[in-house]
């Protein structure tokens, strides 16, 4: 089969643009790894179980599905009759329609690059560029973060130098230990670092920086010089969500706290684009485009989509289930820029 261009670009950069739609396919495994120089992502350990391979074997499902004939039968409940939706789930209705013919159309798109979907399976599986994936369970960094330990954590960063001319071996490895926590680690050199934390390794980007902390230290990382803010500030807070605080699946903050982040501090002056993650809960939404995105200065926000699907290119879920959707919405803003000039 001849490759065509597009999936040429998604070899190379990771991005499929969709014919006949303003929509794009991409692959975050092959973007990551354009951030890295020794190291690549492994992509059967990067993608989720919901876009893990689809189950088309006929036998085989059939097996599984047929009941077995010990199993008394059970009396069929009744569908409940759908509720009427109030007045603010209404609204939230009236933007999930908006929105719904081009997420149809994007979809279809997909369905349409049948090169795309044939390289999709092998693509989760990807080559293996690691020997040995780490499988134990992850450090809470929240847990020892809020434990007394935390100013007592540790990362040691591990450098590669290159060695000079005439000296024997490709590079020297330099140690350095520095806290954990509410403290910014950077990483100045033009090559990646590892960093050893309780026997585990993680690898920082070259050229980048992180602060480890909770909500009161966020002001650490307003430059010291007002001239050298940030041109891209990217925010996907945990907000506050029934389901989530059921689950315990993780800590979520205030949505009010939020209006006390210091953005348009943390923003270059010359400009900068915010990007914001929401859900769709409407409620939410209102107070994201009334309060939040006014407080931080943001003009002309634009809502993206990510539109989730299987490996077969099939939707996670029914489209318009109410409170399931099979998407996700990230706001684009600009902070300190003349709406003329855009």
């Amino acid at each position: 089969m001849e490759v065509s261009d597009e999936l040429r670009s998604l070899e190379v950069t990771g991005i499929y643009r969709l014919a006949g739609s303003r929509a794009a396919f991409l692959d975050p495994v092959r973007l990551l790894s354009e951030s890295y120089r020794r190291f690549c992502l492994v992509p059967s350990a990067y993608y989720s179980r919901s876009f893990g391979p689809s189950n088309q074997g006929g036998d085989a499902q059939g097996e599984r599905m047929a009941p077995s004939p010990d199993r008394k039968k059970r009396k069929r409940k009744r569908q409940p009759r759908p509720r009427e939706l109030n007045a603010v789930e209404q609204i939230a209705e009236a933007r999930h329609q908006e929105a719904r013919a081009l997420l149809i159309s994007a979809h279809k798109s997909l369905l349409e690059a049948k090169d795309l979907l044939e390289f999709l399976p092998g693509m989760i599986k990807g080559d293996e560029c690691m020997q040995d994936v780490q499988t134990s369970s992850e450090n809470n960094f929240f847990e020892l973060g809020s434990s007394w330990r935390a100013p007592l954590c540790e990362m040691t960063l591990c450098f590669h130098k290159p060695l000079g001319q005439g000296e024997e071996g490709s590079c020297r490895i330099q140690r350095r230990s520095t806290p954990l926590f509410n403290k910014i680690i950077t990483v100045k050199e033009n090559d990646e670092a590892e960093g050893e934390f309780q026997s585990r390794l993680y690898i920082l980007p070259k050229g980048s920086c992180f602060l480890m902390t909770d909500f009161k230290h966020v002001r650490d990382l307003i430059p010291d010089n007002y001239n050298n803010g940030y041109n891209l500030i990217v925010i996907d807070p945990p907000w506050e969500n029934g389901c989530v605080r059921q689950k315990e699946a993780y800590p979520t903050l205030p949505n009010r706290y939020l209006l006390y982040l210091p953005v348009q501090e943390l923003a270059d002056p010359a400009g900068a684009l915010l990007v914001l993650w929401i859900t769709n809960r409407e409620k939410l939404r209102r107070f994201v485009e009334d309060e939040l995105l006014p407080s931080w200065g943001v003009k002309d926000p634009t809502e993206f989509y990510w539109l989730k699907v299987k490996s077969d290119g099939s939707l996670i879920g029914d489209l318009d289930l109410f409170h399931h959707r099979p998407y996700e919405c990230l706001l684009l803003g600009y902070i300190n820029v003349v709406s003329s000039f855009l």
